[in-house]
């Protein structure tokens, strides 16, 4: 079994990529409610700020900044994934070790992270979040793309 290594900063602030199984779907944006709402309710009981998020048809980049003495985002993903997959109309392919946990199939198991390490970084990440859907071609202007934190 794999051992991931994560670095956890309390009151740190990170970037993160979470993505779809299948990166041809368009889920994300299909049930942006129902995320919006799940995201919502695990925020109310893990607070976190949200520096800048961008919804993408097959994955969420987002970055967040932590409560003081509080660096579990692995509790906040768990919980995000889990309840949009409970009441997700989407139907996953889950492989066999998918099946056998009770999952869908419709997230890839792990998420990407990394810990912002000064202004230049956060910066860059934040930038990053804003010209994704540009990027692929989902729009001409950040500012076009619904569902995006690059309005607040």
């Amino acid at each position: 079994m794999s051992r991931y290594r994560r670095l956890y900063v309390p009151g740190g602030t990170y970037f993160f990529t979470v993505t779809l199984a299948d990166r041809t779907a368009t889920t994300l944006v299909d049930e942006i409610g129902l995320l919006r709402s799940v995201y919502a309710s695990v925020i109310r009981e893990h607070p976190i700020k949200c520096e800048a998020m961008v919804i993408l048809p097959d994955h969420i980049h987002a970055v967040w900044t932590w409560p003081e003495g509080d660096a579990d985002f692995s509790i906040r993903w768990k919980k995000i994934k889990g309840r949009f997959s409970q009441h997700c109309r989407a139907k996953g392919t889950p492989s066999r070790s998918k099946a056998a946990k009770g999952e869908k199939g419709i997230w890839q198991r792990r998420f990407w992270e990394h810990a912002i390490r000064g202004p230049e970084d956060l910066q860059a990440h934040m930038h990053y979040c804003c010209w994704n859907p540009v990027k692929h071609g989902l729009v001409e202007r950040p500012e076009e793309w619904p569902y995006s934190s690059f309005r607040r």
